[in-house]
């Protein structure tokens, strides 16, 4: 039950995004599907992908105090966009675009645990 309310805040997020920035959007007739399969390869990318990009990049990270974390966010994000019917605009849109979509999804956390909606996970 985790695995699919995960997945739906994910797709949601997506959606949202897509909704709030117009420097990422879905191809024109795409529907929920669509916007499923991309959250489910966001969620293959930063369970496979993002922790090689993160520990690559950690010379950079460290001498960024972090900051570099938003250039590999979206790189993930892009790599999304690759696979997906979800459009990016350009790398620059991307690093934007992930920084809303971790707003997003921080905010749709929290509103599943504060609902408990979660099995009272922490």
């Amino acid at each position: 039950m985790g695995f699919i309310l995960r997945l739906l805040v994910n797709a949601l997020a997506l959606y949202l995004l897509a909704r709030v920035y117009g420097g990422v959007s879905f191809e024109p007739g795409a529907d929920i599907v669509s916007v499923l399969i991309a959250a489910v390869v966001m969620g293959i990318v930063n369970a496979l992908i993002r922790p090689v990009l993160l520990l690559l990049s950690l010379p950079v990270n460290v001498l960024t105090l972090g900051l570099f974390t938003l250039v590999v966010n979206g790189v993930v994000l892009y790599l999304v966009a690759a696979a997906t019917a979800l459009n990016v605009a350009g790398f620059g849109a991307a690093i934007i675009g992930a920084i809303i979509l971790a707003v997003i999804s921080w905010v749709l956390d929290a509103a599943v645990g504060a609902l408990k909606l979660d099995g009272g996970r922490n």
